[in-house]
């Protein structure tokens, strides 16, 4: 499939982030103490980068990898996806104030599936079934606001078994939007883009899953 071009897509942050990965990759592997100085100093410097590219303190930044240890690999983001009468479940963050489909990070001892059903009752009150991914996308490629990490998107659908809709701790609102009514989207978190591409399939129900 082709690719879009993210927006806000920062070449340099992307190698700051690939030369903490590799500064990590060998604190966990090497075994030579004079290999293992210099992964520590790599590591270093991958923070000195972060905090300068990102204008934030380097001690901030320490703390934000700190318990970034051993082999990394990508960060998992779940959504579920529920559609009722073409229109799609949106929750409104207390975070930023902007809407998405609800989701969070992958929790350690869950399926994809069972992360999706949760974050769906947690922030939007309702019992679902999740019956299909429909995309697994790369986050770099879309146009969200940069992160220090690299982390994949999951997009679960999911079917109203039941329940009703109400918030929340983390959401403040929730409803259900047609395409060309979408409330202020929370960028950090889902794009038109990707909201375009759940609603083909919801209209395409054997549309492949999607991914990068």
């Amino acid at each position: 499939m082709s690719r879009p071009v993210a927006e806000s897509h920062h070449p340099w942050l992307e190698w700051i982030k690939q030369v903490h990965a590799v500064a990590r990759w060998g604190l966990t592997y090497a075994k030579d103490p004079f290999d293992l100085e210099r992964y520590e100093v790599l590591l270093k410097l991958s923070v000195a980068m972060m905090a300068d590219f990102a204008q934030l303190d380097t001690t901030r930044i320490e703390n934000l990898f700190a318990n970034e240890v051993g082999y990394l690999t990508p960060k998992v983001d779940v959504r579920g996806v529920v559609f009722e009468e073409g229109k799609l479940l949106m929750v409104q963050e207390k975070w930023d104030g902007r809407w998405t489909i609800p989701g969070g990070w992958a929790d350690i001892g869950l399926s994809p599936a069972e992360v999706a059903a949760k974050e769906v009752q947690e922030e939007a009150g309702l019992i679902v079934k999740p019956v299909k991914m429909l995309a697994m996308l790369d986050k770099k490629f879309y146009p969200h606001p940069a992160s220090p990490y690299h982390i994949y998107k999951v997009f679960m659908r999911c079917e109203i078994v039941s329940g009703e809709i109400s918030t929340g701790l983390e959401s403040q609102g929730v409803g259900f939007f047609s395409p060309d009514q979408l409330p202020e989207l929370s960028s950090h978190r889902v794009t038109h883009e990707q909201i375009t591409m759940l609603f083909q399939h919801y209209h395409d129900p054997h549309r492949p899953t999607d991914f990068d």
